[in-house]
């Protein structure tokens, strides 16, 4: 399958057959399988389950992670992956985001190898959902001021209170990621969703992110033995971790999406007649086409360096922060300009445009919002902290 998509620096030169055949097996499963029912999905406030399975056959669910029966994919690869979902809807990529970098991750980097044993291989086919409990009712960009707290029981074990929100998977995981102060410390915890205590509620009044399951957990005297805490780490390292490791894909991710909107507003640019000829034969409408073309190009830049230096083990966290910033804008300034080259039908369901921007604005906030990505890089240029 031929590359139809945006590469106007001749990019696909920098990339192994590899992870050509990688994105062009995505496309064309998001195209097929994905593209024709998401809109409806997307109206109906849900997720596209059928889905899953089809996902983890693909060894798309932690494709980056080796082992464990996960597909070993570079991060070039992920990052390609996380492209073609998110070109068919942010919450799908979400979903495969969630279960492979901020679900399975922590399990394969900080977990026993009786975790990793009981939990990666069922989660790699998709057959385990998981799902990532950090953000609470009161706390998300400042995540140390959880109140979520674990306590050591007498008898070996442990019982955790608390709450979590906004919550990616909540209502579909058969196993909760759960970090909570275990004696004023940040410590993550394997529950089963099943266990008694345990409840997750579905948030549905939602603008964004509608094939998208998201959910508040609340754990009420939540008791796990032992073998349910992540013994290797300690701290806010955990959780930062893992949102280091999906904020990668998220930058790879939104230019999916980015995409979809510009190659939509282009052909509808092509066709859409006013005043004797098609609107793309007018200045103002070329100069959004060509800024939305420069955007997608730098940020194709970004993130194929950003996964490239990870490849090498050399990446940084504020390196990440930066391409996170800088795609998620830039995706939801394309997406807004799309939907103004069409007008009236840039707001109906008939085209992609309008569905991706109101994603895009969760994708905006969601793991580090755009100001505190902002203060982590000024941080690392000045050397000052702007958070207190």
């Amino acid at each position: 399958m031929a590359f139809s998509g945006i590469d106007f620096y001749g990019l696909d030169e920098e990339l192994t057959d590899e992870e050509k055949l990688v994105r062009s097996t995505v496309r064309r499963m998001v195209e097929e399988e994905v593209l024709p029912g998401i809109a409806q999905h997307y109206r109906d406030g849900t997720f596209p389950m059928e889905l899953i399975p089809r996902l983890g056959e693909m060894g798309l669910l932690g494709a980056n992670l080796t082992g464990y029966g996960c597909a070993g994919m570079g991060q070039v690869a992920y990052g390609l992956i996380c492209q073609e979902l998110e070109r068919g809807d942010s919450g799908l990529r979400s979903f495969a985001s969630v279960q492979g970098s901020l679900c399975m991750y922590p399990i394969w980097a900080f977990g026993s190898e009786e975790q990793k044993q009981r939990w990666l291989p069922p989660m790699a086919r998709g057959e385990v959902i998981g799902c990532f409990g950090l953000t609470e009712p009161d706390f998300g960009s400042n995540p140390t001021g959880m109140i979520t707290r674990a306590e050591a029981l007498p008898g070996g074990g442990y019982r955790i209170d608390g709450r979590k929100r906004w919550i990616t998977n909540g209502n579909l995981a058969k196993v909760a990621i759960i970090w909570a102060k275990l004696d004023g410390v940040v410590r993550g915890f394997l529950v089963p969703t099943d266990t008694p205590g345990f409840t997750a509620e579905k948030i549905t009044v939602k603008f964004s992110l509608r094939a998208s399951i998201t959910s508040e957990l609340i754990l009420e005297g939540v008791e796990v033995g032992e073998e349910a805490i992540l013994p290797n780490v300690k701290g806010m390292k955990g959780p930062l971790s893992c949102l280091t490791q999906a904020r990668s894909g998220i930058a790879f991710g939104v230019l999916g999406a980015a995409m979809a909107c510009y190659e939509c507003a282009l052909d509808y640019a092509k066709e859409r007649v006013q005043f004797s000829r098609p609107i793309a034969g007018y200045q103002l409408v070329q100069q959004k086409l060509v800024h939305m073309v420069t955007e997608i190009t730098k940020g194709q830049l970004l993130a194929l360096r950003l996964m490239r230096l990870k490849e090498a083990r050399k990446a940084t966290a504020v390196q990440v922060s930066l391409a996170k910033r800088n795609n998620v804008y830039h995706a939801l300034e394309i997406a807004r300009m799309a939907r103004d080259i069409l007008g009236g039908n840039g707001i109906m369901y008939d085209y992609p445009i309008s569905r991706h921007m109101l994603n895009l604005e969760t994708v905006y906030t969601y793991e580090g919002t755009h100001d505190i990505h902002t203060l982590i890089v000024g941080q690392h240029l000045t050397g000052i902290s702007a958070f207190e």
